[in-house]
């Protein structure tokens, strides 16, 4: 079985490999091929990638190129880690909306919007790519922003899934406080990408999730920087950006404050590879868990075996809404659990969301769905509707000045611009 994985020379795919060595037995890979323009930093992460598989008695070959068609060709599966522009591009999408008191985040907001606008273009290009060198081959998506970038893929009629680690971090952090094994624990997550809530925690069936609140609600709060009282009071736990929407103005503050995440990032990144450039490292070291993505490998491993071996498990997954949540349209991107087969995911029954929620569901899929015409059209006009829409924007002079921040941060990545 050969894997390739496009944007390989990410300083977080040793995290990849990692999970690919330990869970080999559900994913037997024979090949794993990395893709990345940047042969410098590819050669970099091959070489440990290599010494990792290695240690770990991994029996399949890695191998790396900057040849796009030649690292897919008959490729299984295609994940896809993609950061257009990289650090520098991201620290822009985290500063220049802050100018007009927004949120500066990579995921949500004007900064999404502009990570949206550069990513969709490339990764169509890709997916188009896969499809004509092995039509059979999924794409798991791990690019963000996760809902637009799946639901430009899906309508497309591309083989795609959607992947975060928000649910998987999530079950696995109640499993380790109520001291049992994760595969125990089944959440009732719903929502869309990077705007979700967990009304249950199910263990053999019982909802623990009042006594998880009960006894951890100020440990979870903090994670979440949202209040203790906040959750008790609705009851449910919030995906960690629902922080930008709960408590947008205190995140804005703070944002202003400190230097950007990716800043920070960057020089995690500097120093990574610092490491990686060492030939007696063989393991993915401990700095690589302040860069982000805790569980990532264990969710690919997961879904690229369910997909692969038809085995009808349960995973949280990015997908085609499909009547799941009525308000809707089926063409949406939702996140929620589904069944996962040789035909793709297909979202289990989900519970009605409360007005509550719902509304702010709505609100932003109707964003999303604007954001990908501007991404794939173009257009100023598009952006500002897009801005306009977007419920931490949502007034005239706001969107006119992201507007015109967004195109000026951003003309380079945009052929129509």
């Amino acid at each position: 079985m050969k894997l390739a994985v496009v944007g390989g020379g990410s300083t977080y795919t040793p995290e990849l490999i990692d999970g690919f060595a330990r869970l080999r037995a559900s994913l037997p890979i024979t090949e794993l091929v990395l893709v990345d323009p940047a042969a410098d930093r590819l050669e970099l992460v091959g070489g440990l990638a290599r010494r990792i598989f290695a240690k770990q008695g991994h029996p399949g070959r890695v191998t790396t190129t900057s040849d796009l068609d030649r690292g897919i060709d008959g490729a299984s599966a295609v994940l896809l880690q993609l950061r257009i522009g990289g650090q520098a591009a991201r620290n822009e999408d985290e500063t220049w909306p802050l100018e007009c008191g927004c949120v500066g985040q990579e995921t949500t907001g004007a900064g999404g919007l502009a990570k949206a606008l550069r990513t969709v273009p490339v990764v169509l290009d890709i997916a188009d790519r896969v499809r004509r060198a092995n039509p059979g081959a999924w794409i798991i998506d791990f690019t963000n922003p996760v809902g637009i970038v799946t639901r430009a893929l899906l309508s497309h009629g591309h083989r795609a899934v959607g992947l975060c680690n928000v649910a998987i971090g999530f079950q696995r952090r109640f499993a380790r406080l109520l001291g049992v094994p994760y595969e125990k624990v089944a959440l009732d997550h719903a929502g869309l990408n990077h705007l979700t809530w967990i009304r249950a925690v199910r263990l053999e069936g019982e909802d623990v999730l009042p006594k998880l609140l009960a006894e951890h609600a100020d440990a979870l709060a903090t994670d979440l920087k949202l209040p203790a009282d906040l959750l008790i009071q609705l009851g449910v736990v919030p995906s960690y950006y629902l922080r930008y929407f709960y408590a947008h103005d205190q995140m804005v503050r703070e944002q202003q404050a400190k230097p950007s995440r990716a800043a920070q990032v960057a020089e995690i990144e500097r120093q990574l590879l610092d490491m990686y450039a060492d030939p007696d490292l063989d393991e993915k070291p401990a700095l690589l868990g302040r860069r982000g993505g805790a569980y990532y490998s264990e969710a690919a491993v997961a879904l690229a075996s369910s997909l692969l071996n038809d085995t009808g498990d349960i995973q949280v997954v990015n997908t085609l809404n499909n009547s799941t949540l009525p308000f809707l349209p089926d063409d949406a991107v939702i996140e929620v659990p589904a069944t996962i087969t040789a035909r793709g995911p297909e979202p289990r029954p989900v519970a009605p969301l409360r007005p509550l929620y719902a509304g702010l569901v709505a609100h932003v899929s109707a964003y999303e769905d604007l954001a990908l015409e501007a991404a794939l059209k173009g257009g100023e006009q598009r952006v500002f509707e897009a801005l306009l829409a977007h419920p931490l924007v949502g007034q005239v002079d706001l969107a006119r000045g992201l507007t015109d921040r967004l195109l000026a941060h951003n003309r380079h990545h945009l052929e129509w611009a």
